[in-house]
């Protein structure tokens, strides 16, 4: 399998990955007029498996010094398998609530707020796992995360009160934060630092975690989606007989989205033991920036926004590059 034992390099990567887990939403936004997030959902699931299993056997199977990722599938136990399992399966009920929360806010609101709590309390969790880094500069980065998150909210307040919104988006991306943060510290747990054919310990590669997680979040979708259907956030309730009426652009840009994402988590996990789990999942979580980005300037999502708004924008781009700083800081300071 290819490692990446650069810490310049892993955090260009994570750089990456914060850009994949930033965008993939765009792909529903092409189609949301026509096609509801629960029905996007079963094919954006579909396209984290296919990326996977894409990625371990080319990336994870790459290099003959390391382990292949069918060797490691045939010394892995089951409880590291189940390990990354419960991240994707924990993952993917955050990702559910966080996309009914874009659904009814905006993706310029409900990333900063889904993915910055999970961004918060991910870096919290995942550094008492694996304390690196100086924790003044880097829980100082979180601090200032946290201001950034506020001015999002705030901003979408002022949208509440001039245009009669719901608030109830902003409720399921909080709720989406929370089961985010923890996702990364079981798929980390599941990943052996040893990568070499003679190790038997049962932890596996980081590419095999990647499949069964995949795995985990796709039992998940099997289990929630339905249940979002049945019960949805707007609209009707949905059948299964509706995703069979997509056309054959609905179905690829789902399975585009899944892909991107999940191209983001191969990055990230490839990283992880060059930069320290805490800081690449806090950078390459830096994601709200992006996916805010996308939203304010591509969707034009705050096009009717009262006076004022700007403003609380503007500090939640400052506040978030300035945490984000802070945190790539930590390692050397």
């Amino acid at each position: 399998m290819f490692e990446v034992q650069n810490y310049f390099t892993a955090i260009f990567l994570c750089f990456l990955a914060m850009i994949c887990w930033g965008s993939w939403q765009n792909t529903r936004n092409l189609i949301v007029k026509t096609w509801r997030f629960e029905l996007f959902y079963w094919d954006f699931s579909v396209g984290i498996v296919l990326l996977s299993l894409i990625a371990a056997f080319t990336l994870g199977s790459m290099d003959p010094v390391n382990r292949t990722f069918i060797q490691d599938i045939s010394q892995a136990t089951p409880r590291y398998i189940l390990y990354a399992m419960l991240g994707g399966f924990i993952w993917n009920l955050g990702t559910l609530l966080l996309t009914a929360g874009i659904a009814t806010t905006g993706m310029a609101v409900a990333f900063p707020v889904g993915g910055g709590i999970g961004w918060i309390l991910g870096i919290v969790v995942n550094y008492v796992g694996q304390p690196e880094g100086n924790p003044f500069w880097l829980f100082l980065g979180c601090g200032i995360i946290i201001c950034a998150i506020l001015c999002s909210m705030l901003s979408y307040k002022k949208m509440v009160v001039s245009q009669q919104k719901s608030l109830k988006g902003i409720v399921y991306s909080l709720a989406a934060g929370i089961f985010i943060a923890f996702f990364y510290r079981f798929v980390m747990i599941s990943i052996s630092p040893d990568i070499s054919p003679s190790y038997t310990g049962g932890q596996i590669t980081p590419y095999t975690s990647v499949v069964f997680f995949a795995f985990g979040a796709f039992i998940s979708t099997l289990i929630f989606n339905p249940v979002c259907m049945r019960y949805p956030v707007e609209g009707k309730r949905l059948s299964i007989k509706e995703y069979f009426k997509g056309s054959r652009k609905t179905h690829l840009l789902g399975l585009a989205g899944g892909m991107i994402w999940c191209t983001g988590q191969v990055l990230s996990v490839m990283s992880a033991h060059a930069a320290s789990p805490a800081i690449s999942y806090g950078l390459s979580n830096g994601a709200p920036i992006i996916a805010a980005l996308w939203g304010i300037w591509i969707w034009k999502e705050f096009k009717k926004a009262p006076k004022g708004t700007t403003v609380l924008l503007f500090f939640m781009f400052l506040f978030y590059l300035v945490g984000l700083g802070l945190i790539i800081y930590s390692r050397y300071s």
